[in-house]
């Protein structure tokens, strides 16, 4: 069994994304990040980082235990654990990790300070603000133009789509400025969404976190 730690986050939907596609069986728990359970000694037991995602697999190699964080890794693990997602070699491989790294190295940073700097900073710091929305747009289209003419991001559906899919979502979500102008991405964010392992992995941290806050508002 895998224990999965997470939140209504994109880099923590990436991995009941994962566990849905692969299907290998999970129990979740929920950290709410909003509380600052993140932080707090039993959490940092499992993540010393103090963010989510982590997973804990009680059968792990040669039927040890362990413990993972950062999300890239935890997703190529479940990829060779499973023999999903991402081939041993070749290629198609090495297709997968680069833009794996890409989301996590471009991607993400971009669109969380964008978001930072457009709703939660004190206040509004119009060069930050044009910066990081010009450098959104620069990361979309790197990847509008590359799925002009390639189906998924990879040769195959693979960890690369999986991880970047929830932060496309969530940037279309908060109706980033001009997303809609990148058709190709907006098929291939279409064609992502109606996989229904997607939709489920998608759901499983906001229907934990629903029911935490119905239950805060039932004891208020």
């Amino acid at each position: 069994m895998i224990e999965l730690y997470t939140w209504t986050t994109p880099n923590a939907q990436k991995i009941s994304i994962m566990l849905e596609e692969i299907g290998l069986p999970y129990a979740v728990h929920p950290v709410d990040i909003e509380k600052g359970e993140q932080r707090a000694a039993p959490y940092v037991a499992v993540n010393p980082n103090g963010k989510v995602p982590a997973i804990v697999d009680h059968a792990g190699p040669h039927g040890a235990r362990l413990t993972l964080f950062e999300s890239g890794a935890i997703l190529v693990y479940l990829a060779e654990k499973s023999g999903h997602l991402l081939t041993r070699e070749g290629s198609g491989r090495a297709l997968t990790l680069q833009w794996l790294m890409f989301q996590m190295g471009n991607i993400g940073p971009t669109f969380h300070e964008a978001h930072y700097f457009l709703a939660q900073a004190p206040e509004r710091l119009p060069h930050a603000m044009e910066y990081f929305l010009a450098e959104c747009a620069r990361v979309l289209g790197v990847l509008d133009r590359h799925l002009a003419s390639h189906e998924f991001l990879a040769p195959t559906y693979s960890i690369a789509d999986v991880a970047t899919y929830p932060w496309i979502a969530a940037a279309i979500g908060a109706h980033l400025p001009g997303i809609e102008t990148f058709t190709n991405l907006q098929r291939w964010y279409a064609q992502i969404t109606a996989r229904p392992a997607v939709g489920r992995g998608m759901a499983v941290p906001v229907l934990v976190a629903q029911s935490i806050m119905a239950g805060r508002s039932r004891s208020d």
